[in-house]
């Protein structure tokens, strides 16, 4: 070949030829199902925990449910079980909106503006929240939490009605700890049309179809 003779290129490129390996779409379950459990305090929202802690294996015994949305451990509450990755996306995917309602013990008498700025949306460290709905409400009808609540003799506390429709980490503890209203207990008692009306903590229910 002359010397600065053109380099004779190949007819196509390896790399625009690189193959690609496309995960096939995993079939719905034969036997679709949701659950609603009633979580209790100090669970993890989990089934397997290497340090033995309590999780939801200890109250649901259904092959291959999983949760569909977290819920702290030291908070308690509606928790949806489902074996259907669909609907589970469907459930927690922001896109949805899904209306996520908890009563909230906290520490102080909110005023008309600290609830304002919940409604509005407070600035956390990873932005600012949507807009919510927040009321002040009489204590509700609730078991007895175990351990129970610690409080501050000196200090009143009050239940507010959150309703939101994101699902950050420790976003209503955050939001309320934001307006300088602690929270002392977080109950979860509806995720759109599934309330826990009946349950005790430890208890679920099967949901039957239609769902979202």
């Amino acid at each position: 070949m002359p010397p600065n003779a053109p380099v004779s290129r190949p007819a196509f490129s390896f790399r625009s030829h690189k193959s690609t390996v496309r995960r096939a779409a995993k079939a719905p379950p034969a036997q679709p199902r949701l659950l609603v459990l009633n979580k209790p305090f100090d669970v993890l929202t989990q089934f397997h925990d290497e340090d033995g802690r309590t999780t939801l294996k200890d109250f649901v015994q259904v092959p291959d449910v999983y949760p569909a949305g977290r819920l702290d451990r030291d908070s308690e509450g509606l928790v949806l079980l489902t074996n259907d990755g669909g609907l589970q996306a469907r459930i927690t995917s922001p896109k949805n909106k899904i209306a996520k309602t908890y009563w909230v013990q906290v520490e102080g008498e909110p005023t008309e503006e600290q609830l304002q700025r919940l409604r509005a949306g407070v600035e956390l460290k990873d932005g600012v929240t949507k807009p919510a709905q927040a009321r002040m409400m009489e204590a509700p009808p609730l078991w007895e939490r175990h351990p129970p609540v610690r409080f501050r003799k000196s200090v009143p506390t009050c239940w507010l009605e959150l309703i939101i429709h994101e699902g950050r980490n420790r976003q209503v503890r955050r939001m309320t700890a934001a307006v300088n209203l602690p929270t002392l207990r977080l109950v979860r008692v509806q995720v759109g049309p599934w309330n826990l009306e009946g349950l005790l903590p430890g208890q679920w229910r099967e949901i039957p179809p239609p769902w979202l």
